[in-house]
């Protein structure tokens, strides 16, 4: 991808007042994001905020994400447009420390993240634009269904039935009535 997105050298960041930035990308970035995130369109892409000292080693990232993405309705596979308005934090720690045990726990502030030379706005972007994108994103109005198959001249197994204890509730329900 040949986006052109502010780099901010850490070295280069004043400590003591806020370095502000803003993004809007133009038609050629907005196609590259939306094919490398798998989107039908994207646009009125704006990415603004600032980055400042955190204690005496660190860094914050605070910005306001606003988007127009369209996706393929999981129904219809109609075009289905959604507008993205996210507050962004992330906080660029020195002392970060990588999990390195097989089994741990995520840690509860997920916006930290290790501090290198550089801080990408590229990269925080893509990945905030990346979580904000509706998973399952649907046309007003529609509604999945239900569709049952089988082999011509059996019966179809329902959902309801699959369900392990549906049986046993039904069961229960005579057992209750015959008292």
């Amino acid at each position: 991808m040949m986006l052109q997105f502010p780099v901010f050298r850490v070295a280069d960041l004043p400590q003591n007042k806020a370095t502000p930035f803003e993004v809007i990308p133009g038609e050629p970035e907005l196609r590259d994001i939306a094919n490398e995130l798998g989107l039908q369109g994207l646009r009125k892409l704006r990415f603004k905020g600032e980055i400042r000292g955190y204690g005496k080693k660190d860094w914050q990232l605070t910005a306001q994400l606003g988007a127009t993405v369209t996706q393929a309705c999981v129904v219809t596979l109609d075009p289905v447009n959604t507008r993205i308005e996210a507050k962004v934090e992330r906080k660029f720690l020195s002392q970060y420390e990588d999990p390195t045990d097989e089994e741990f726990e995520m840690p509860e502030d997920d916006s930290v993240e290790p501090l290198g030379a550089e801080i990408s706005i590229e990269d925080v972007l893509i990945e905030s634009l990346s979580l904000n994108i509706p998973p399952y994103p649907r046309k007003d109005g529609v509604e999945l269904g239900s569709s049952v198959f089988t082999e011509p001249g059996k019966k179809a197994m329902t959902d309801d039935e699959t369900k392990p204890f549906a049986g046993l509730a039904a069961l229960k329900d005579q057992l209750g009535e015959d008292k």
